[in-house]
């Protein structure tokens, strides 16, 4: 694994790219947990049930630099690879994505660039989850670095499908035999109608409480 140094937004050694895109993750985790706090002061409930924070292995990242035909310079890196820093937020209920994909959005100092809404258009294989690429500004000694970072919110039920097909994938080097792939996504059914049974439950819930969540 080789990445070549470069001179691309001020960053040239890949102890520099650790060290920043890990601030960027460190300032999302902590806005995601002070909206939760705060959401749990005014509604008494919290959307976020945990968090998960990475950043992308350079090996990862040389392998998705080539597959795109790019060579492996800091420059390309940063340029091509939007999710070098990765955020997963964990959430109960699918209402609960869309609350906190408004709530990122709403933040003055974070800027949506692109998102894939991959609960209303699933993939074929069955895969849901709410993608974001918002960059953050990290600011160090002597500049700001604004840095991208992948934001993806999915429910519980949906982390644990994900996480299943995440090793079959790599299990089987993205060819899974056929009858694997069909019980995924009949697997991928029975989450999808697991989340909207849970959440038309917990509406009735609350109907019944008044609207309390406690």
């Amino acid at each position: 694994m080789e990445l070549k140094e470069g001179n691309g937004e001020g960053i040239d050694s890949w102890k520099e790219v650790t060290l920043i895109y890990n601030a960027a993750l460190k300032m999302i985790e902590t806005k995601m947990e002070i909206l939760n706090d705060e959401f749990q002061h005014v509604h008494r409930y919290n959307p976020i049930e945990h968090i998960k924070a990475r950043i992308k292995t350079p090996e990862s990242i040389v392998k998705k630099l080539k597959r795109d035909g790019h060579e492996s310079t800091i420059d390309n890196m940063i340029k091509y690879i939007n999710d070098i820093a990765g955020i997963r937020v964990i959430c109960s209920f699918t209402s609960d994505i869309y609350r906190i994909a408004d709530m990122i959005s709403e933040q003055r100092d974070i800027r949506v660039i692109a998102v894939k809404d991959y609960i209303t258009f699933p993939k074929a294989s069955g895969y849901k989850s709410y993608h974001m690429i918002v960059t953050v500004p990290v600011y160090l000694s002597d500049r700001t670095v604004d840095t991208k970072v992948e934001i993806q919110i999915r429910t519980v039920a949906m982390d644990f499908w994900a996480s299943l097909e995440h090793k079959i994938h790599y299990k089987f080097e993205g060819d899974a035999p056929e009858e694997i792939r069909i019980e995924l996504v009949e697997c991928a059914k029975m989450v999808a109608d697991l989340d909207a049974r849970m959440l038309k439950l917990n509406e009735e819930i609350l109907a019944i409480s008044g609207g309390r969540r406690d």
